[in-house]
């Protein structure tokens, strides 16, 4: 599995500079980047997502109800990035590792054991503090009654992934690339 060493995949919550950060790692080490937020629904569409029937949940459950729907279809586009992309920076959705589910938990932790180089993304290493700086990033997800910067933030699933955590208050993107260059294995 030698050939996983080299891949770098950074998970986190909405707005923490996942794909920013992807960009510059994968320039600095001259391999490509994949978004998962770019191919997340050719793969959702193999095992029969329905567009329609996603934006009717939208509007009757908001952000949450969709939310729930996508859970099964981003374990499956986990599982589906890593094995058609190798030698890269892959940098997730927010909800493509945080699963109430346990069995989608356990899916993605099983794809992801492998690899050396997990990196949660969160601002703070106070989650409050964390909490508190992406609310003033994106304005805030909440939908019925779930707040899901704090969800992102604190579910056990991105910590339990994660291999490594890099934080990036008050350093420029370019800062934290490095950072996470050399903590990394490559």
């Amino acid at each position: 599995m030698s050939h996983l060493i080299s891949d770098i995949i950074l998970i986190g919550p909405v707005g923490t500079g996942k794909s920013t950060l992807g960009k510059l790692l994968a320039q600095k080490l001259g391999i490509s980047q994949c978004s998962m937020d770019d191919v997340r629904l050719d793969y959702y569409q193999e095992i029969n997502y329905d567009a329609e029937l996603a934006q009717q949940i939208r509007q009757k459950a908001g952000f949450e109800g969709i939310y729930r729907y996508w859970k099964p279809f981003e374990a499956y586009a986990v599982e589906r990035l890593l094995s058609e992309h190798k030698n890269c920076v892959i940098d997730f959705g927010a909800g493509h590792s945080v699963f109430e589910d346990n069995e989608l938990f356990q899916r993605v932790q099983k794809v992801l054991a492998p690899y050396e180089n997990v990196v949660l993304i969160l601002p703070s290493p106070n989650l409050e503090e964390s909490i508190q700086i992406l609310n003033e990033r994106n304005g805030g997800i909440v939908s019925n009654g779930v707040d899901f910067n704090e969800h992102f933030v604190k579910h056990h699933s991105n910590h339990d992934l994660a291999k490594f955590v890099v934080y990036t208050n008050g350093k420029l993107p370019e800062e934290t690339r490095d950072d996470i260059l050399n903590m990394i294995k490559v």
